[in-house]
């Protein structure tokens, strides 16, 4: 029989015993699932304008295993043994706090082509999802929470091969409708569109081509990311194509539409609940998160903003950033709970299966140097429960970027300036 101008989706749909099944609760225990892997998760969480740098680093003098868990820290108290917090990491190329979080995940040069005051690479989630975002629905999912004015999405963390920023979703209402609820329009009606903007990007294609002669290297190279970007629309489009008509799945828990209207804790707390339910049905493996500072610290009871509050010596400024700390732990304990209580098929937890970073581009203040970290979940390998204290106090927050990649099974030898794993990381 042949196959080869068949759809994976069709594939499937035949029925083969030759493919592994993805986990099902209902074949638990059956022989060729039990022996599958479960599949990897990757998360990225920002926090916004850095931490409390009194009270939410350990002491450096206590690494390892037997050390202090600090005041900012201590809502994860009884997740002491599952996380890993890492000093002396920053990126290279840092030299502007109010970028942000901006390269956080890239690590890239913003100066890097000559006469451009601005330029960005690929982020290390989306080298993830390049491969565990294969065989889901979405490749992976950006949450940019709201810009300081409450008004539209925030800047994403997550930027493609061509460093450019990829869209992402700003409230807990969009990110319920994007993963579970189904589009009303005939699939007939939804084909025909698919087939229009294939039609308008052969038709862009022809054109582009037809004026490739004659054109410096400049523009060669210019044409060249444009080709790019429409081969990105084509592979978004063959997904959408193949997924077309599959219903969106819902979790066994079920769960109620968030309201419009809900932000800061409760509304961090409702897209940690989404983003488990995602991973339940196999939505989506790979999520960023810009979580949303001004909000949270307004919803904390303060009436200062995130960036007067980050500009803290004493007082109420520093007194907000510290209550701050302290929420975003808070969270981050229930969202590592919620991941432990949801189990797989073959007996473990989607926790046990996911690499979590939780931290930031900036120290505090304006200070690019020692990024606040910390790593949580099973999913990349990592040896938790301890404190690490890089030798080089410009050790590339890359060299972590790298050493995910490394543990969730993607064999790359280098990302942004890293000059190697991080050993330590490792049992």
């Amino acid at each position: 029989m042949r196959f080869q101008n068949r759809s994976r989706r069709s594939f499937l749909a035949s029925g083969s015993t030759l493919l592994g099944l993805p986990y099902l609760e209902s074949l638990r225990g059956a022989p060729s699932v039990a022996a599958a892997t479960a599949p990897r998760r990757m998360v990225y969480l920002a926090m916004g304008f850095g931490v409390t740098k009194q009270t939410w680093f350990p002491d450096k003098e206590q690494t390892g295993h037997d050390y202090d868990l600090p005041e900012g820290l201590a809502p994860l108290a009884d997740y002491q043994d599952d996380i890993t917090i890492i000093q002396n990491l920053q990126h290279k190329y840092s030299n502007e706090a109010h970028w942000g979080s901006t390269m956080w995940l890239t690590g890239a040069n913003r100066y890097a082509v000559p006469g451009q005051s601005f330029h960005n690479t690929v982020s290390v989630d989306q080298v993830a999802a390049e491969t565990l975002g294969a065989d889901t629905r979405f490749t992976s999912v950006q949450l940019n929470g709201r810009k300081a004015n409450g008004h539209g999405p925030g800047l994403s963390l997550a930027w493609n091969r061509q460093g450019k920023p990829v869209s992402g979703l700003d409230t807990p209402l969009a990110l319920y409708h994007r993963l579970f609820s189904d589009d009303k329009t005939p699939l007939a009606q939804r084909q025909q569109m698919l087939l229009e903007e294939r039609s308008v990007l052969d038709t862009v294609l022809e054109d582009a081509k037809s004026v490739q002669v004659g054109l410096t290297q400049t523009d060669k190279d210019k044409l060249d990311e444009y080709f790019q970007s429409i081969r990105e629309i084509e592979t978004r489009i063959g997904k959408e194509e193949e997924w077309l008509d599959v219903p969106k799945k819902m979790p066994k828990q079920k769960l109620k539409e968030p309201g419009a209207k809900l932000t800061g804790y409760e509304e961090i707390k409702m897209m940690y609940d989404l983003m488990v339910a995602a991973m339940e049905v196999d939505a989506t493996r790979v999520f960023t998160y810009r979580l949303p500072t001004d909000t949270l610290i307004r919803s904390l009871g303060a009436t200062i903003s995130s960036h007067n509050m980050s500009h803290y010596t004493e007082g109420e400024r520093r007194q907000v950033s510290e209550q701050r700390d302290q929420a975003l732990a808070e969270l981050l304990a229930h969202f590592i709970q919620k991941l432990k209580d949801s189990k797989q098929a073959d007996g473990t937890s989607l926790y046990d299966a996911s690499s979590i970073t939780f931290g930031s581009n900036i120290q505090s203040i304006h200070h690019l140097n020692n990024c606040p970290t910390l790593l949580t979940g099973g999913g990349a390998g990592f040896r938790h429960g301890q404190h690490l204290v890089m030798k080089d106090p410009k050790t590339p927050l890359c060299n972590l970027w790298l050493s995910q990649l490394n543990g969730i099974g993607i064999n790359a030898e280098k990302f942004g300036d890293s000059t190697g794993p991080i050993g330590e990381l490792f049992s």
